[in-house]
C-alpha cells in the first residue's frame, strides 16, 4: 500500500538521484562543461581569490649583481552571495488515494510530475546561465486589450508564472501565468487581467526571482561591477567585445587570437543564437567548406570549428556569438539538488489549508568567471 511514507522514500532514494543527474548534465551544453564543486563557499557566499597577471619577480642581471626584487602574484577576492534555486512539485490528496492500492498508478503519478519538474527547472536553469541575474525576461514596447508585445520572447514559455514591474522596479503585476505566446509578433498573454500600470517600459520576470538568480553570461559581459570588484579600475574584468555585420572565419579567428595572445585564454566552446549558426553554415557552403560535427557530452551535437564545438542556444541573443574558456568557470554549490525537508525530516508537505501536497527541490549556487577578461563576444552578426 502506497503511503506518504513510501512517496518520501521514493522521492528521497530514487528520484532524487535522477532529477539530480538529469539537471546536471541535460539541461543545457554549456553546462556540462563547467565545474560544479563546493569550494570557496563561506557560509551564504563565495569568496574567492582570483589571480591576474603574473609573478613579477623575474629578471635578467649581471653575474655578480643584484638579484631580481620579488613581486608575488596579483590577487582580487571575488564575493558574491549564494543564489536561492527552487523547483516544485505538487499533488493533490485525491490523485494519491487514488493510487494507494496501486503501485503502478503511483509510479506513474510521480513519474509524471517529476518530468514535469526536470523540464520547467532545465528551462529556467539554461536560461539564467546567459542571463544577467536580474531575472529580466523581457521588456514590454506596447500593451492593447491585455496582449503585450516585448522586445524578445526567448525566455518565455506558456505555463511560466512570472511577475510585472515598472521600469523603475515596483511590482505592479505578482504571478501571473503566461496563457500564450506568438513568436512571429512577439507577443503574449497571462491569466490576469492587467492594471492600467502596465504600460511600455515595464519588464518582466520569473515569479519572485527579481535580483535573485545566478550570474550568468548577461551580467559577465555586462557593465557596472561583478563579484564586488569595480571593472572601471580593473580593465582585466571586462570580456572583449567586437562587432560584425558580417561572419567570417577570419572575425572568430581574430577574437581567438587576441585573447590568446594578450590573455592567455584558449577558448574550447563557441555559443551562438540560430539565426548565426544558419548564418555561419551558409558561410561554409558557400566556401565550399567541409561542415564537421562533433558530439558533446549529454549527447549533444555540435558544429566544429578548428576542434571547437560551434553550439546554437535558445536563449542567445539573435545576431550574437560568445567565444567561451570554461576551464575559467565554475559553479560554485553548497551542495548539489536536495530536497527541502521540515524539522519531522518529511518531503511531502501539505499546503496548509489546502488538499495537496507539495515538495520542493533546492540548489544554492552561483556562477562564477575567474577570468572575465579571457572570454569574447561578437555581436550584430547579419550576414
Amino acid at each position: 500500500m502506497v503511503t506518504l511514507t513510501s512517496a518520501d522514500k521514493a522521492l528521497k532514494q530514487v528520484y532524487l538521484e535522477v532529477v539530480s543527474n538529469q539537471l546536471n548534465t541535460n539541461t543545457n551544453p554549456l553546462l556540462t562543461k563547467i565545474e560544479q564543486t563546493t569550494r570557496d563557499v563561506w557560509g551564504k557566499e563565495i569568496v574567492k581569490v582570483a589571480p591576474f597577471g603574473i609573478n613579477g619577480g623575474i629578471g635578467a642581471g649581471d653575474e655578480d649583481g643584484s638579484l631580481p626584487a620579488s613581486a608575488s602574484n596579483n590577487y582580487v577576492k571575488f564575493v558574491t552571495e549564494l543564489k536561492n534555486l527552487y523547483g516544485k512539485i505538487e499533488i493533490s490528496d485525491k490523485a494519491l488515494r487514488a493510487s494507494e492500492n496501486s503501485v503502478g498508478a503511483f509510479v506513474n503519478l510521480l513519474n509524471a510530475e517529476m518530468e514535469g519538474l526536470i523540464k520547467a527547472s532545465q528551462f529556467n536553469f539554461g536560461r539564467m546561465l546567459f542571463g544577467d541575474g536580474t531575472g529580466k525576461l523581457a521588456t514590454i514596447s506596447a500593451v492593447s486589450t491585455g496582449v503585450m508585445t516585448v522586445n524578445s520572447v526567448k525566455s518565455m514559455i506558456e505555463g511560466l508564472v512570472v511577475d510585472i514591474y515598472t521600469s523603475a522596479g515596483t511590482k505592479v503585476v505578482s504571478g501571473a501565468r503566461i496563457t500564450a505566446i506568438d513568436r512571429i509578433n512577439k507577443t503574449f498573454t497571462v491569466d490576469k487581467t492587467l492594471p492600467e500600470t502596465v504600460v511600455e517600459n515595464c519588464f518582466v520576470t520569473v515569479q519572485n526571482s527579481y535580483n535573485k538568480e545566478l550570474t550568468g553570461l548577461g551580467a559577465i559581459f555586462g557593465e557596472g561591477n561583478i563579484y564586488g570588484v569595480t571593472r572601471a579600475s580593473n580593465a582585466w574584468m571586462n570580456p572583449y567585445t567586437k562587432s560584425a555585420s558580417t561572419l567570417t572565419d577570419n572575425v572568430i579567428q581574430t577574437a581567438i587570437d587576441y585573447l590568446d595572445e594578450n590573455v592567455g585564454s584558449q577558448i574550447d566552446y563557441i555559443t551562438c543564437s540560430s539565426d548565426v549558426k544558419r548564418i555561419y553554415q551558409a558561410y561554409l557552403a558557400t566556401n565550399r567548406q567541409n561542415i564537421d560535427y562533433m558530439e558533446l557530452q549529454g549527447g549533444y551535437k555540435a558544429i566544429s570549428y578548428n576542434g571547437i564545438p560551434v553550439v546554437s542556444d535558445r536563449f542567445v541573443e539573435d545576431g550574437t556569438m560568445y567565444l567561451l574558456n570554461t576551464k575559467e568557470f565554475a559553479l560554485h554549490q553548497l551542495c548539489d539538488w536536495q530536497w527541502l525537508t521540515g524539522e519531522d525530516g518529511r518531503i511531502l508537505k501539505q499546503n496548509a489549508g489546502y488538499p495537496v501536497y507539495t515538495a520542493t527541490l533546492v540548489k544554492y549556487a552561483d556562477l562564477i568567471c575567474n577570468k572575465p577578461a579571457g572570454l569574447a563576444k561578437i555581436t550584430n552578426i547579419a550576414q
